[in-house]
C-alpha cells in the first residue's frame, strides 16, 4: 500500500508558504513540511501532487519540523505560538504539547537519545527535556542572553561530545557544555539504537492508552 489519503489532493487554496522541512532518517521519499498557517504536510517525493496527510498542528507559523534520530515514527514540531509537540505520524494529535512562554524558534532531536531534545525560544532560553525522565517539563532551562534583546532561534547537538550550539538573530553562535546529568555515555553497553526505539516506543504506548487514532 502507498498509504496515499485520496483526500488530501492539493488546492490553491492549501498552499500557504512553507517555513521549514525535514527527510525522514531511513525512508528517503518521506519528508514533512511546516507552513505559515501552522500546518504541517506529510509528503511524499513520488507524489507531486498531494499530501500523504495533513496535521492541524499550531495556531501560527511552524518554524521547526524534525525527524526523531533513532524511532521512525517519531517527529517534533516547534512554532511561533509558544508549543513544541511531540508527534507519531500515524496519529492526528500530539503525544506531547510543551508550553514554553514564549516563540520557539527552533526543535532538535539529540544524537546519542531517542527521548532528548533541545529548543530554543525567543525570550533568551534554551530548554532541554529527557521524557524518560520527565514528561512534563525540561530538565535544564537556561538564559543564555539579554531578554527583549536577542531572539535565539537556532540550536544544534554535538554528535561526538556533550555541546551544545546555539545561534541568535544578530549573527551571533555560542557553545555551551551539558551538564552530566543531560548526557549519556554513548559507549555505554545499554546504549544501543533498539533500546532507543523500544525506549521511546514504551513511552509512545503509555500517552496512547486512553485514546484511539
Amino acid at each position: 500500500s502507498s498509504g496515499i489519503n485520496a483526500e488530501w489532493p492539493l488546492r490553491p487554496g492549501d498552499l500557504a508558504c512553507g517555513t521549514c522541512f525535514d527527510f525522514h532518517k531511513s525512508t528517503d521519499y518521506l519528508f514533512l513540511v511546516g507552513t505559515e498557517e501552522g500546518k504541517i504536510h506529510k509528503c511524499s517525493k513520488h507524489y507531486s501532487s498531494q499530501f500523504l496527510d495533513t496535521y492541524d498542528a499550531h495556531h501560527m507559523a511552524v518554524y521547526a519540523v524534525r525527524w526523531n534520530n533513532f524511532h521512525p515514527r517519531v517527529f517534533a514540531s516547534c512554532s511561533a505560538d509558544w508549543t513544541v509537540k511531540i508527534w507519531d505520524h500515524n496519529y492526528s494529535e500530539p503525544m506531547f504539547t510543551f508550553d514554553l512562554g514564549s516563540s520557539v524558534g527552533d526543535v532538535v532531536w539529540s544524537p546519542y537519545s531517542a527521548t532528548v531534545f533541545g529548543a530554543v525560544t525567543d525570550d533568551g532560553q534554551v530548554h532541554i527535556f529527557d521524557l524518560s525522565q520527565e514528561k512534563y517539563e525540561p530538565l535544564c532551562q537556561q538564559s543564555v542572553v539579554q531578554k527583549k534583546k536577542t531572539k535565539v532561534n537556532h540550536l544544534a547537538f554535538n554528535a561526538h561530545y556533550p555541546i551544545i550550539a546555539v545561534g541568535d538573530d544578530r549573527g551571533n553562535a555560542m557553545t555551551l557544555k551539558l551538564s552530566p546529568n543531560l548526557r549519556k555515555a554513548v559507549k555505554d553497553k545499554s546504549y544501543s539504537k533498539e533500546n532507543e526505539i523500544a525506549k521511546m516506543e514504551k513511552l509512545l504506548e503509555l500517552v496512547r492508552e486512553p485514546t484511539s487514532k
